[in-house]
C-alpha cells in the first residue's frame, strides 16, 4: 500500500489515528526535508526516509519497492486539493492507495482572513506559467493563489494592473501555522514596485477590484481585443489589428454554441488563423484541451500572442503545419472545428469523420460558394450513410457606422455554418 498523508498547517504534525497507524507501520517515508522533520517524533526508528525526488524518478523507485513494502508519502495539507495526491490517483489504482487529509494552507488562509471557502477561486501557479492568471482575473472576485518563484506577489500585482484592476489588494500569508506566521496586506500599486522578499512558504489572496480593460467575463470577446494579421492604416497599435484572419464575434458566438465544449473535450481547430475561436474555447472551460493548427507565419505569431494575452497557455496548444499532414501527430479529438482548409476540405472532412468517436462533433464554416458546396455534398453523404445528424445556419451581420454624420449599417459577407453530429452505429 501507498499511504499519502497530509500534515496540515502546523509545526508539529497532528495526525488522525489511522494516519498515525500508517506512519508507525511504514517501511519508508518520503517527503521534503521540512516534512520529514515534522514527523520525526512519530515514526519508528527502523523506518527509512527518502527525500521526495522528481515524479518520474519517484515512479521508477516505487515500481521497485511498492510490491513488498508499506510506503508513506507526506503531503502538505490536503493531498487531493492541488497536492501530490492527484498525481497518485492518476497513475495508480485506487485499491493500492490510502489518502489522509488535513487542513490545507488554503483553508488556513481563508480562516485567518474570515473568508468563506465557497466564495473564493483557487488557482495554482506552482510550476505553471504566470500568464495563466489572466484567465482567472474577473471583477469582484477573490482569488487564492498558490505560487512559486515566478509568480511572487509583486508579479501578481503587476498582472492585476495590466488587466485594469488597479484598485485590487493582495494579502500575503507566510508560514501559516508556524510561530513566525506573518500576514501582510498591500494595494497592488505599491506592491508592484516593492522589493520586499517573502518566505517561500506563502500564498496570496487577491481581492479583484477595478473596471478591468480587456479580460472578458462572458463569452463574446470584442474583436479589437485580439491581435490580428492585418493592419488598418487609419488606426494605431493594437486598435489597428483586428480585421485580418479572425472569426468575428457574432459568428464566433454561434460556433461556440454549436461546439458546446466541456472539460472532457479534446478539440482540433483546423485553420485556426489568429485564434479567436480557439482562445474562447479554451478560456471558458478549465480543462478542455484545444489544438490549433495553422501554418501562416504572421497568423501563428498572432495566435501565440492571443494565447498568452488571455492566459490559456496550458490548454491551447499551437500546432505549426498544414492539415491534413500534421493531424496524425495529435491526440484523437472529440470535437473538430474547420475554419480554413487551404483547398483540402473534402479530404479533411473524410479524414476527420473517420477519426471522430461516436457522438463526436464536426463544425465547419464557409463563405465561398465552393466551400458551401463541399459541405452540402458532405451533408448528403451523411444522409445516405445514416451515420450523422446535420444542423446548418447562415449568419449575415450588418454593423452600424457613421457616414456624413448619419447612421448606416455596413453588411459583412454571410457565413454559413454546418454542424455534423456523429451517430453511434449499430454493430
Amino acid at each position: 500500500m501507498i499511504h499519502i498523508i497530509g500534515l496540515g498547517v502546523t509545526e508539529q504534525a497532528e495526525l488522525s489515528h489511522s494516519a498515525q497507524d500508517a506512519l508507525e507501520n511504514s517501511d519508508w517515508v518520503i517527503g521534503s526535508a521540512r516534512q520529514l522533520q515534522v514527523i520525526t517524533h512519530l515514526k519508528r526508528e527502523q523506518t527509512q526516509t527518502k527525500l521526495l525526488p522528481p515524479l518520474r524518478e519517484l515512479s521508477l523507485w516505487l515500481s521497485k519497492h511498492a510490491s513488498t513494502t508499506s510506503i508513506v508519502v507526506l503531503a502538505s495539507g490536503d493531498p487531493l486539493f492541488y497536492g501530490i495526491g492527484r498525481w497518485f490517483s492518476k497513475n495508480y489504482s485506487a485499491d493500492t492507495l490510502n489518502f489522509y487529509p488535513a487542513v490545507s494552507s488554503i483553508q488556513a488562509a481563508c480562516h485567518e482572513l474570515g473568508v468563506s471557502l465557497q466564495d473564493v477561486e483557487v488557482l495554482s501557479l506552482h510550476g505553471r506559467p504566470l500568464a495563466q492568471i489572466r484567465k482567472t482575473l474577473k471583477p469582484a472576485q477573490t482569488l487564492v493563489i498558490l505560487s512559486d518563484k515566478k509568480s511572487v506577489p509583486q508579479a501578481l500585482a503587476q498582472e492585476c494592473i495590466k488587466a485594469g484592476f488597479d484598485d485590487s489588494s493582495i494579502t500575503v500569508c507566510e508560514t501559516l501555522g508556524y510561530s513566525e506566521q506573518k500576514i501582510s496586506r498591500f494595494d497592488v500599486q505599491s506592491l508592484s514596485e516593492s522589493d520586499q522578499k517573502f518566505d517561500s512558504l506563502h500564498l496570496s489572496v487577491i481581492e479583484v477590484k477595478g473596471k478591468g480593460q480587456m479580460l472578458p467575463s462572458f463569452p463574446g470577446i470584442p474583436d479589437e481585443h485580439f491581435m490580428s494579421d492585418r493592419v488598418d492604416p487609419n488606426k494605431s497599435n493594437d486598435q489597428g489589428k483586428g480585421r485580418g484572419m479572425l472569426t468575428k464575434r457574432e459568428v464566433r458566438l454561434a460556433i461556440l454554441s454549436l461546439m458546446q465544449a466541456n472539460n472532457a473535450d479534446i478539440i482540433w481547430d483546423i485553420g485556426a488563423g489568429c485564434g479567436s475561436v480557439a482562445v474562447e474555447l479554451a478560456y471558458w472551460n478549465k480543462q478542455v484541451q484545444v489544438h490549433a493548427i495553422e501554418h501562416h507565419t504572421e497568423r501563428l505569431a498572432c495566435l501565440e500572442e492571443n494565447r498568452d494575452r488571455f492566459g490559456v497557455v496550458s490548454q491551447l496548444h499551437i500546432v505549426t503545419g498544414r492539415a491534413p499532414e500534421v493531424l496524425p501527430e495529435l491526440p484523437a479529438p472529440t470535437k473538430v472545428f474547420i475554419g480554413g482548409s487551404d483547398g483540402c476540405l473534402p479530404e479533411l472532412l473524410k479524414q476527420v469523420w473517420e477519426i471522430l468517436p461516436a457522438n463526436g462533433l464536426l463544425v465547419a464554416s464557409a463563405v465561398t460558394e465552393a466551400t458551401k458546396q463541399h459541405l452540402f455534398n458532405f451533408m448528403k453523404e451523411r444522409e445516405s450513410e445514416k451515420d450523422g445528424a446535420t444542423e446548418t445556419l447562415q449568419i449575415a451581420v450588418s454593423k452600424g457606422s457613421q457616414l456624413a454624420g448619419q447612421l448606416l449599417y455596413r453588411p459583412n459577407l454571410p457565413v454559413t455554418l454546418f454542424k455534423f453530429s456523429k451517430l453511434a452505429m449499430e454493430k
